[in-house]
């Protein structure tokens, strides 16, 4: 098993994550291969922790992050300012903030190698 927490930012990350979290939700590879909740984010050492919330994504094995990867850029195009997602992994810590699908490869290899 795998977990992955992802965050968005931008103007309303809020409301972003949760539509994130629904189209995740939606889509078949990851409704079948993990489970999808939203969790208050953890606060970094030192601080007091906010309001904020991140997805988190525990996956069974064969699990694709290329798909995961894939799917959170087609959310992104279908807002109407698209958001940086940020991506962890084990410690590894990814952004999704262009539209390059080059970045895919990329992105799904620093997450896997983990």
């Amino acid at each position: 098993m795998s977990e992955y927490h992802i965050s968005v930012g931008g103007d309303s990350p809020g409301r972003d994550l949760r539509q994130l979290a629904q189209w995740l939700r939606q889509d078949t590879a990851t409704r079948t291969e993990a489970t999808i909740t939203l969790q208050p984010a953890k606060p970094a050492e030192g601080e007091m922790g906010t309001a904020l919330d991140v997805i988190a994504l525990v996956t069974q094995s064969g699990f694709s992050t290329a798909s995961l990867v894939l799917t959170i850029y087609a959310w992104r195009r279908t807002r109407p300012s698209t958001p940086v997602v940020t991506i962890e992994r084990n410690g590894t810590r990814v952004m999704v903030d262009s539209g390059d699908p080059a970045e895919v490869a990329r992105i799904a290899q620093a997450l896997e190698n983990e």
